[in-house]
């Protein structure tokens, strides 16, 4: 098994050094999933929930979500993103949020592209509660990862 990369030889949580690595162009993707009941779909659908309009909220909570990535995770460094977008579409069973992150730097953006996915779903849930109480989100993962 791989020494994990975020302790040190007794254990104990730390930061990894990215001094000595190279500045390169990293791109993260990642996607998400809610179900949600299907008179909640059709509320988002036609922006009838009390909370506002959905997808555009959550969206804005994603790309913020992604540019506060290192305050939410301890051991994530502050990077300097270069772009963000969060996308969410309405699928047959829910809502669908796909982010992709990109950036020039010495550490990739994976954590920054789940986050945004993670919080957009987290929206999506907090706008609906009012209206559907079995909400699930079922998986949050990354897609790729890519430094050139």
């Amino acid at each position: 098994m791989k020494k994990l990369t975020h302790t040190d030889n007794h254990g104990k949580a730390v930061m990894v050094d990215i001094g000595e690595k190279i500045i390169q162009a990293r791109i993260a993707r990642a996607s998400g999933h809610i179900t949600l009941a299907p008179g909640t779909i059709r509320l988002i659908e036609e922006n009838q929930l009390k909370k506002g309009d959905v997808l555009t909220v959550a969206q804005l909570a994603g790309i913020n979500a992604a540019k506060q990535t290192s305050s939410l995770i301890p051991l994530c460094h502050n990077i300097a993103i270069e772009s963000v977008s969060v996308r969410l579409t309405v699928d047959k069973t829910g809502v669908k949020a796909e982010s992709e992150v990109k950036c020039t730097g010495k550490t990739g953006v994976e954590m920054e592209a789940l986050t945004s996915v993670s919080i957009a779903l987290l929206t999506v849930y907090d706008m609906c509660k009012a209206v559907d109480k079995n909400m699930i989100i079922d998986y949050t993962e990354l897609i790729e990862k890519i430094k050139k």
